[in-house]
């Protein structure tokens, strides 16, 4: 299984348009599950933009991830923008999430030589809202400002979507340390209200070892492909 993550400049039109048409796996060979949502700035507290789209799938493989992106509409659509796309391999997962194999591993000190990229996949429970963005806002502020931060961005849709991260980080070591190091830091908290009360119906939080990184979007640092 691998998991590709796009993020392009598609505009307010190719944005709506992305949200609306989104395949099933039934309809598209070696794909487990695919969503798409609009960007938002880690921490913000203003309403997205409509100009920026993010994309978060899981496949059987490489090839069918390379031939829906050469040969379906939403595919094209974000490879023609030139935004970045990252393909790659999980190292460990905590949580469940349709698509998502059980036998990942769950260990929190998975080793990987480079940096990684880590994901959050959530469906808010309404009642939970509020909650949430009071513990999630403060890791967001945590994850800008810690040692080895490279880049992120929020993503979401109407709730319950499914609400995401996605963060690039310098290695597997910052990730861990950002995610556990300091146990009144911003994330941690985040996790213990967590435990509290769940904020979701399902949740997952991924950390991926990059196969391949290509392109990038405004705001981001360019990455080595």
């Amino acid at each position: 299984m691998i998991a590709t993550v796009d993020i392009a400049d598609l505009g307010v039109r190719g944005t709506l348009r992305s949200l609306r048409h989104r395949p099933a796996p039934d309809d598209v060979a070696g794909l487990r599950w695919l969503d798409t949502a609009i960007a938002a700035p880690l921490a913000s507290t203003r309403p997205p933009g409509l100009g920026r789209a993010v994309m978060i799938a899981f496949w059987d493989d490489q090839e069918s991830a390379a031939t829906f992106a050469a040969g379906h509409p939403l595919g094209q659509r974000f490879a023609a923008s030139g935004g970045f796309h990252a393909v790659l391999r999980p190292l460990r997962a905590f949580g469940t999430w349709p698509g998502l194999p059980d036998d990942l591993p769950h260990a929190r000190d998975a080793r990987h030589d480079g940096p990684v990229l880590v994901t959050t996949l959530a469906r808010l429970r309404r009642t939970q809202v509020i909650r949430f963005f009071r513990a999630s806002r403060p890791a967001e502020r945590s994850a800008i400002s810690a040692e080895g931060f490279v880049w992120g961005t929020a993503a979401t849709r109407t709730i319950p979507f499914p609400f995401a991260t996605v963060s690039l980080w310098s290695s597997g070591e910052a990730a861990a340390a950002f995610a556990y190091g300091d146990p009144d830091g911003g994330h941690p908290r985040a996790m213990t209200e967590q435990r509290r009360n769940d904020f979701h119906h399902e949740s997952a939080f991924i950390r991926y070892a990059p196969l391949a990184m290509t392109g990038s979007v405004r705001g981001m640092p360019a990455i080595a492909p």
